[in-house]
């Protein structure tokens, strides 16, 4: 859990300290009081560029001196920061206790994971934005995923960048794609994992007040040696095409409603919605088996878009849950989840 939180130019936040209990914070006001913003703030602390995918610049407040800085201290009393500088506004800086750690460290201290209105139609979005959503549930239960990730990717832009000379160097050709075979048979290894260990949670869920999800993940599936070879058979294609064509940054996550067996895209948006809450919840009550460490649950406006009752057992499945922080423009919102909860007024 997050004991305190300290936002310093971070959007329309000058100076802001949280200190937040365990299970809800609720962070109530008009719209553009900065709730969002907070959410952000705590999804940053995590690995990743955050709920909203913006770049380093835009988080920074706009009238500020430039830069910006995010500072939390965990239940066990660790102390984690994130930012720019102003001299640097687009090089991320991460702490640990006050000394420097790689961003990837942050998976091993804390777990995030997000609803936002913006994925509400993640269902019939492009494969990539259903690939994020999965890696943020696989990176909590495998902190090693977004080094895997990294260093495909990374790879993977190099060998698309000698692809394009008109002599590519065999031998540098062939490195790298050694190096994408290895990477990207932990990060196919890694989802698949995700995926069965979500969808066996689902399956064990009585609650009917949210529908259930069965996950699937479609596209490229192989070991190393499996996409090694593609990938040098590959090289005319990919040449032409600029870009790589296969591995596991072609997969796509494919959601299906259990009791009414169509796929999550055909559903209405109720049910789409009704859908992800069921993932989300599914997922967190796995890790905290797993990791013995639930993750922060960051719920942006979600309450608002539930009948009551689906709100109020919504309510009644997160009670308990290691902290959960929700935004709402009405206190009312949250009536009926008592006093045993953080609430803090903005704007």
């Amino acid at each position: 859990m997050i004991r305190r939180l300290v936002l310093t130019d971070v959007r329309s936040h000058s100076a802001l300290a949280l200190s937040p209990g365990a299970g809800f914070v609720l962070l109530t006001g008009p719209n553009g009081a900065g709730k969002t913003n907070v959410l952000e703030a705590v999804s940053l602390l995590a690995p990743g560029r955050g709920l909203r995918r913006a770049s380093l610049g835009d988080i920074a407040r706009r009238d500020g001196p430039g830069g910006f800085g995010i500072a939390a201290t965990l239940d066990d009393t660790t102390e984690i920061a994130t930012g720019t500088l102003a001299s640097a506004p687009e090089r991320r800086v991460i702490r640990i206790n006050g000394a420097a750690a790689p961003g990837n460290a942050l998976a091993e201290w804390l777990s995030v994971l997000w609803l936002t209105p913006a994925m509400d139609r993640l269902f019939v979005e492009p494969a990539s934005e259903r690939r994020r959503f999965l890696d943020r549930l696989t990176l909590a239960l495998v902190p090693g995923h977004a080094t895997e990730s990294t260093r495909y990717d990374a790879a993977m832009r190099a060998r698309n960048k000698l692809l394009a000379e008109p002599f590519p160097d065999r031998e540098w050709l062939s490195a790298l794609e050694a190096q994408m075979a290895q990477h990207g048979a932990a990060i196919d290894a890694a989802r698949r994992e995700a995926v069965g260990a979500v969808s066996a949670q689902l399956a064990g869920t009585a609650d009917t007040d949210f529908p259930r999800a069965i996950l699937a993940l479609e596209g490229w599936s192989g070991d190393a040696d499996a996409l090694l070879a593609a990938l040098a058979a590959g090289r005319a294609r990919d040449a032409a095409a600029g870009r790589t064509l296969v591995g596991p940054h072609r997969a796509d996550l494919h959601v299906t409603h259990r009791d009414k067996q169509i796929a999550a895209a055909q559903a209405s948006t109720g049910e789409q919605k009704a859908l992800l809450l069921s993932i989300v919840l599914a997922h967190a009550a796995l890790v905290g088996e797993r990791r013995g460490q639930p993750p922060i649950l960051l719920l942006d406006e979600v309450a608002a878009h539930l009948d009551p009752a689906r709100r109020a057992a919504l309510f009644d499945r997160l009670s308990g849950h290691a902290q959960v922080w929700m935004t709402g423009t009405e206190p009312a919102l949250f009536a009926a989840i008592g006093e045993d909860a953080t609430r803090i007024a903005l704007g």
